[in-house]
This record gives structure tokens, sequence and C-alpha cells, in this order.
């Protein structure tokens, strides 16, 4: 439960950068900071689910893919997870909106990978318990 309330945090950052960088990515606006903090934690959250579950399987079904792009295929898969967090959060009244593949998507999810990257590396990581 840690992990995923740590990952949903960090993703929920990455998504906060990839916000303000990309012209083709947006959150929806709320009227309160502590409603729009909400949100991102939400969407961070459905983020951090998808790349633990569905990430992984994608990755293994397209591995030939990773090998002949010499691993350029993950800039792909990484813009699909965010297209599908997309569509998820948008149908709700809020959410993630990403305007189309090329080049909100794949731009967006390069940035999400840089930014989950460092803010990983900043942020501590939840020790497990032993026992």
């Amino acid at each position: 439960m840690k992990e995923l309330l740590w990952r949903s945090v960090v993703s929920a950052g990455a998504v906060w950068v990839a916000d303000a960088l990309i012209r083709g990515i947006s959150v929806t606006e709320v009227a309160q900071w502590w409603q729009q903090v909400l949100v991102y934690l939400v969407v961070g959250a459905v983020l951090a689910i998808v790349q633990m579950i569905i990430k992984p399987i994608v990755a293994a079904l397209t591995f030939l893919l990773y090998i002949l792009t010499l691993g350029l295929f993950g800039i792909v898969v990484n813009a699909l997870m965010l297209m599908l967090v997309s569509a998820v959060t948008g149908n709700f009244a809020w959410g993630l909106q990403v305007d189309g593949f090329w080049p909100a998507a794949v731009l967006g999810g390069i940035v999400v990978s840089i930014a989950t990257m460092i803010l990983a590396a900043v942020l501590p990581r939840p020790q497990r318990r032993r026992g």
C-alpha cells in the first residue's frame, strides 16, 4: 500500500511537470488549490496503476520491438500508457487530457519518464517490513 501511495505521488509530480511543459497535455482545472492537488494525485494514482499492471504486459508482448529498436519503442509504450490514462480519466468530469499521439503523447511520455526518474531519486522510497 505504501508503494502504491509513493508511486502515486511520484506520478502526480511527473504529470504536473508534463502539464506545465507540454502544450497538448492538460489536467482539469478546479477552483480550490487542494482540489487541484487531489486531481493530480488521483491522475497520478491511475498512472501508477497503469504502469504497475498494464505496462509490463505490453512490454512483454512487444519485447521483440524493444530489441529491434534498441529500446526506443519504450517511448511509444510510454505515450500509449499516457493516452490510456487520458481515456480512463476522460470518463469523469476531471482528469488528464492528451491532444493526440504526436507530438503531445510522445513528448509527454518522455517528460513523464524523465520527471519520474528524477522524483524517484529525490523522494525517499518506503521501506518494506521484513518478517
